[in-house]
């Protein structure tokens, strides 16, 4: 039950205090990029140190390549189709406000569905696998909501309303780490190897499409490279504390 709470915490902690953070003062923009990589590494160390073995554990190489194929596909297309603001160009969309802000809280809380996904996966196999999935994503929602904030304030003006919209959308990723827990707990080992693998597909996307263009690495090389160092440290750290 206490892993439990952990992993409900870990899910509002992260867009709770980015979304604070971004409407009390917007954080310079190398801290930004230095958060953003850090992010990055720890989602690519989760899931390449962790959710990938531990799918090949209890499924074949093919179900698990393709699963991880899938989940990059599934990624794919929902950040094709669904509009949201990439943390990198800070920018919002054209058209009149109410449709804006729709738009854009209909794409943020859809985008949090798979990161639920991702977390109820790993708490199904382990409750350890899913602190250190949750965490993972809690360590990229912060920067990723600080980013988004501040163009949704500039959309409706009103700091509260703000807040408490961003925030709302963080249920959807609750609803995915409850349908995901519950439908796969006491699965067939090749099912839940293969949700592990689509899980990894989820992380690895949102890390190499959004994180790491957003952390601009190559602007700032220091920062960004002893953030994704920093990131790999903490994970490994993690994995010894968790066993």
């Amino acid at each position: 039950m206490e892993n439990l709470f952990l992993i409900i915490f870990l899910i509002f902690v992260g867009q709770t205090l980015g979304s604070l953070v971004g409407l009390i003062k917007k954080p310079k923009k190398i801290m930004l990029y230095g958060s953003l990589a850090f992010a990055a590494s720890m989602m690519l160390s989760i899931s390449f140190f962790q959710l990938i073995p531990e799918s090949l554990k209890t499924s074949s190489v093919l179900l698990v390549a393709i699963s991880f194929v899938l989940g990059i596909a599934i990624m794919l297309i929902v950040d094709k189709t669904l509009p949201h603001i990439n943390p990198e160009l800070m920018k919002r969309e054209k058209p009149s406000i109410k449709r804006s802000v729709t738009m854009l809280v209909i794409g943020i809380a859809l985008h949090n569905i798979p990161e639920g996904l991702a977390i109820g996966v790993g708490f199904a196999l382990s409750p350890a696998l899913g602190i250190m999935v949750a965490l993972g994503i809690a360590v990229q929602d912060m920067p990723e909501n600080i980013a988004t904030i501040v163009p949704l304030y500039g959309l409706i003006r009103k700091r509260l309303k703000s807040f408490n919209i961003l925030v709302t959308t963080v249920l959807f990723e609750l609803l995915g780490f409850i349908f995901g827990y519950h439908v796969l707990k006491g699965a067939a080992p090749n099912l839940l190897g293969a949700s592990l693998a689509l899980a990894a597909g989820f992380m690895i996307y949102i890390s190499i499409e959004e994180l790491i263009p957003a952390a601009q690495i190559k602007k700032y090389p220091k920062v960004g490279i002893i953030s994704f160092i920093l990131g790999i440290l903490c994970i490994l750290l993690i994995n010894l504390l968790l066993g």
